[in-house]
């Protein structure tokens, strides 16, 4: 579920309709990670959901199938390796399964659709390719009717020559006056192809070239899921000093104050609209939460999905300790663009912090130590996230629930 999603191939049509169905579906596969807690496995089915279902209000069809395979492929198969199912209460499991009754049949009709499009893009495809290989034949044997109409026929040809004139021995010395190509291989002063007369002759002119672009001016990031780039998450820009000021009195005591971000899904981009503080206790360095599912509770009232999390450093600067990369990588295992905001408030500073696709969240995720610890600094297992932007219209919401 970590991976980035790279699926532009399948976007190309042309590919034969039920392969390109196939490539979604491969997209489906996750995995369970034992270290990560069950019921957070089955909130992030919750959000999944919840997700696929505003890509499908919004006709983004491939996203939406790709995360209603995920969930279905995720607790009809996958869940059950995990340690902790047989020990699952019901009533946790329950809800999934309502949710699973509902996707299914959605998920085939969504199939159906997507198969019926694909055959129409592939039919026009091979229709275009057939049109482009006539108009190659056309293109070619007018080309070829041009060579024989430029074909001289030297039987045609006569040469009249005066029997009085005695043919004369040929000027060698002309042949000092010929330039040949490899005296002049490159360069300004190159006039043309083959040999090169004297300067008395006119210069050929290039034949004009077709007109190029700079490809780097073409749009490099994508906000869409499929093609593996992560979609922008959007903070209002008072989220850091309303949550400061939440946390006034922990930090004060020089105590670690967290929270959950969370937030929508609207046209690619994740909003986060919601602070939620859950009951906690911290320390200087920590921060634990507890009562966990009124979290869910209102997480499901609001129908809010989970983007990161929020907490303070009061006495050091921001950045991500081995404890913090342990907390965030459950985050980010379940939501690729899941950020961890920490604040700084002696050195008035904040940072948007992400475990590095290619290295950092999978190192973290097979590290099995616990408390603090030592991780090595290179490559780097953390980074500055480059897909947050702030937003001055936006005003944060909380509910504290401590």
């Amino acid at each position: 579920m970590s991976s980035l999603i790279n699926l532009s191939a399948t976007s190309s049509k042309n590919m034969e309709p039920h392969q390109r169905i196939r490539a979604l579906s491969n997209y489906g596969i996750v995995g369970i990670d034992p270290n990560i807690p069950i019921k957070r496995y089955y909130r992030s089915g919750t959000e999944m959901v919840r997700m696929a279902h505003v890509y499908l209000q919004e006709g983004n069809h491939e996203n939406a199938y790709i995360l209603y395979i995920k969930f279905m492929t995720l607790f009809l198969e996958k869940i059950k390796s995990h340690p902790e199912y047989k020990t699952l209460s019901s009533t946790v499991k329950q809800p999934i399964k309502t949710k699973l009754k509902e996707v299914m049949p959605v998920t085939e009709e969504l199939k159906v659709k997507l198969l019926n499009r694909y055959e129409k893009e592939y039919t026009q495809y091979l229709a275009d390719k057939k049109d482009e290989a006539k108009q190659k034949e056309r293109e070619e044997a007018a080309k070829r009717d041009n060579m024989k109409n430029n074909v001289v026929n030297l039987d045609n040809l006569r040469i009249e020559s005066d029997p009085n004139v005695q043919p004369s021995a040929p000027d060698l010395s002309l042949l000092d006056q010929v330039v040949y190509p490899n005296d002049f291989p490159s360069g300004p002063n190159r006039r043309s192809e083959g040999l090169l007369l004297p300067d008395s002759v006119p210069e050929k002119k290039p034949s004009p070239q077709r007109p190029t672009f700079d490809r780097s001016t073409k749009p490099h990031r994508s906000e869409s899921l499929i093609e593996g780039s992560l979609r922008t998450v959007v903070v209002p820009n008072n989220t850091m000093s309303v949550f400061l000021e939440l946390a006034r009195k922990n930090t004060l005591n020089n105590i670690e104050t967290c929270g959950i971000l969370a937030g929508k899904l609207a046209y690619h981009r994740l909003l986060i609209t919601h602070i939620i503080i859950p009951k906690q206790s911290g320390t200087s360095d920590s921060c634990t939460t507890t009562n966990e599912e009124e979290i869910f509770d209102i997480q499901d009232q609001k129908n809010l999905i989970t983007l990161g999390w929020i907490h303070t450093h009061p006495s050091q600067t921001a950045f991500l300790s081995s404890v913090d990369l342990h907390t965030h990588c459950s985050y980010q295992m379940m939501m690729p663009e899941a950020i961890a905001i920490v604040c700084a408030p002696k050195y008035q500073s904040s940072g948007f912090f992400m475990l590095t696709p290619n290295y950092g969240l999978d190192y973290i995720g097979n590290c099995r130590q616990s408390g603090f610890h030592p991780h090595p600094n290179d490559p780097a297992l953390f980074m500055e996230a480059q897909h947050v932007l702030l937003d001055d219209k936006c005003r944060i919401e909380v509910v504290d629930l401590r």
